[in-house]
């Protein structure tokens, strides 16, 4: 987009300033996995900080010192950025913990900051390691990043990653990485909205299209239904076999994201009932594995499948399928 010449001059600034922006984030919170792994070997285990997850929101006012400044009562602030954030960042907490027994990201009640209002035109929505940030987009291609419930239920889950499988960001883990922040958000956005696998569209970043996205066919950020579709800002990969080495995380990732859409489909119901309980039990339950590949992954998914519902062997044959159904 930086590169495109027919996007505005200020459009093309906004997206190479972001990308600039990213790179030195990424850095940063890889930084923090590495810390929070070194923590975490060290620790004879967490003790719970609180019973729930305290939510503060603060805003950057456009500028970039982080955190910001405090919001006294976001729920009901005048800014209604401030509000969505804390009422989704709420919603996600309220998700991890009824569907899957989760206090928070760390799993220990660890407090959910937000900031909101970051940069000028800032094009993105992230996790550093240690608290969220969300730019207002462009106004072109992005609009206000908060406005998408599965774009905060996808970087949070950065976070949960960070606590528990602490994959790397780079080749095949980070592509696992970058699915399952997909994976949770998406089912986070259909628990909110009561749907079933039918019912979702499987799109990530909807909501967050601006109007020139929209008129250039865009329709979402990706698919996961249809990973390589051009409605798609980003069409990634769907089977194995196109995995490069050095692949961007957020290219990669479609080949699991299609496993876990098939899945998802051929078992029908809830995707976070039998599904979403064997992707988080191997997100939450295999110890870090930073470097953990995808054939490995898919390999525990199959096992927890049977562990987790020995009884339910339909659900372990569609695990198994879907995973095949990509190349793994």
């Amino acid at each position: 987009m930086a590169k495109d010449k027919s996007l505005s001059a200020s459009n093309r600034k906004s997206f190479a300033d972001t990308a600039r922006l990213d790179s030195q984030l990424r850095r940063l919170r890889s930084q923090a996995m590495r810390l929070t792994r070194l923590t975490t070997a060290m620790s004879p285990g967490l003790t719970a900080i609180a019973a729930a997850p305290t939510v503060a929101v603060y805003d950057c006012k456009s500028g970039q010192t982080l955190p910001g400044s405090p919001i006294s009562n976001p729920a009901k602030a005048q800014d209604g950025t401030a509000k969505q954030v804390f009422n989704e960042t709420t919603s996600v907490a309220t998700f991890y913990s009824k569907v899957f027994g989760r206090n928070s990201i760390d799993g220990s009640g660890m407090t959910l900051l937000s900031s909101i209002h970051y940069g000028v035109s800032y094009n993105n929505a992230f996790w550093n390691g240690a608290q969220m940030t969300y730019g207002d987009g462009d106004g072109e291609i992005f609009i206000d990043f908060s406005k998408g419930n599965d774009v905060i239920g996808h970087e949070l889950t950065h976070g949960v990653t960070q606590h528990s499988l602490q994959l790397d960001y780079v080749d095949e883990a980070g592509g696992l990485n970058e699915s399952l922040s997909d994976c949770f958000g998406s089912m986070f956005r259909q628990w909110e909205a009561k749907q079933d696998v039918n019912q979702a569209d499987w799109l990530i970043g909807s909501d967050i299209i601006g109007p020139t996205g929209v008129d250039r066919g865009y329709t979402c950020l990706r698919d996961m239904a249809n990973p390589d579709a051009q409605h798609c800002l980003a069409p990634q990969p769907t089977q194995y076999s196109q995995f490069e080495p050095g692949m961007d995380p957020h290219s990669s990732s479609g080949i699991p994201n299609l496993a876990f859409y098939t899945i998802c489909k051929a078992v029908g119901g809830n995707s976070w009932d039998k599904v979403g309980q064997i992707w988080y039990n191997v997100l939450t339950g295999s110890g870090a594995k930073p470097q953990m590949t995808m054939k490995e992954f898919a390999d525990r998914t199959r096992a927890a499948a049977g562990q987790l519902y020995p009884g339910d062997t339909a659900l372990g044959g569609n695990v198994d399928a879907g995973w095949k159904h990509v190349g793994l």
